[in-house]
């Protein structure tokens, strides 16, 4: 992967060229990046490239690496939202869902929001790079407080989250390259992981319409846990299992306020 980032050659070219020699400059090049990689950076960081729902992302070390296992939500979003939707994505980080819901449903208004301006602007640069900037509305600030009013309340057909789910005690415990390289503030979830979904839960409620969803990616081991965060009088909710048979997804349906 690094070489073919250093020659701009893909996979199949260097099996082909495989003989092909390096210039003095690439070869410098090369020298670095691998010692970057040896000291642990992960390969996203050294090339500002991950691949994600089949697009390619930008990211840089201000925000945290996307994941596979966040597909998942991605593409339950895509089945369960309505025609023309106005959508959420709380958290957004690199941009990643917000710019993949956009991306596949041409129809679709989002709204992202998240703390870090750092992080917003490596969104910005990935709804450019994709096309989505005019149909993804990108606000800074904590959870859904920077959306008060805009969009209207109760009007929103989805919000999606993908927060800091990891339990503190669990932060140490982490891979290096996770822990040394990646934002710990795109990771701590606070003493169980759920710290941040115990606050958008009640927030969601007053954006949602009657029957909108909230989803929200959580940890493996985190799913009747994070069922107790939905009242049974207004939400139904349910654990989503990935690929592995493991907690990851929590889907809830608003059943509104007079239920």
């Amino acid at each position: 992967m690094l070489l073919a980032h250093v020659t701009g050659l893909e996979r199949a070219a260097l099996y082909r060229e495989w003989d092909r020699p390096l210039g003095d400059e690439q070869t410098a090049q090369y020298n670095i990046l691998t010692g970057r990689r040896l000291s642990g950076e992960p390969v996203a960081y050294i090339t500002g490239h991950k691949e994600f729902m089949g697009l390619d992302f930008y990211v840089d070390s201000a925000v945290l690496i996307p994941r596979p296992e966040t597909e998942l939500l991605v593409e339950h979003a895509l089945q369960v939202m309505p025609p023309f939707p106005t959508l959420i994505d709380v958290g957004t980080g690199s941009g990643v869902v917000a710019v993949s819901l956009a991306y596949y449903n041409k129809e679709a208004l989002l709204y992202a929001t998240d703390c870090s301006t750092a992080v917003l602007a490596v969104a910005r640069r990935n709804c450019i790079r994709h096309g989505v900037n005019d149909r993804v509305l990108l606000y800074p600030g904590d959870l859904l407080q920077p959306l008060s009013g805009c969009p209207a309340a109760g009007g929103v057909d989805l919000i999606a989250a993908n927060l800091p789910y990891i339990a503190e005690s669990d932060l140490s415990g982490l891979p290096g390259e996770v822990r040394m390289f990646e934002p710990r503030s795109a990771l701590a979830g606070g003493a169980d992981g759920l710290e941040h979904y115990r606050r958008l839960v009640p927030q969601a409620a007053a954006f949602l319409k009657k029957d909108g969803h909230l989803l929200i990616e959580i940890g493996y081991d985190q799913g009747r846990h994070a069922l107790t965060l939905f009242a049974p009088q207004l939400w139904e909710a349910q654990v989503w299992p990935d690929l592995a048979g493991l907690d990851r997804l929590v889907v809830a349906r608003f059943k509104g306020m007079g239920t």
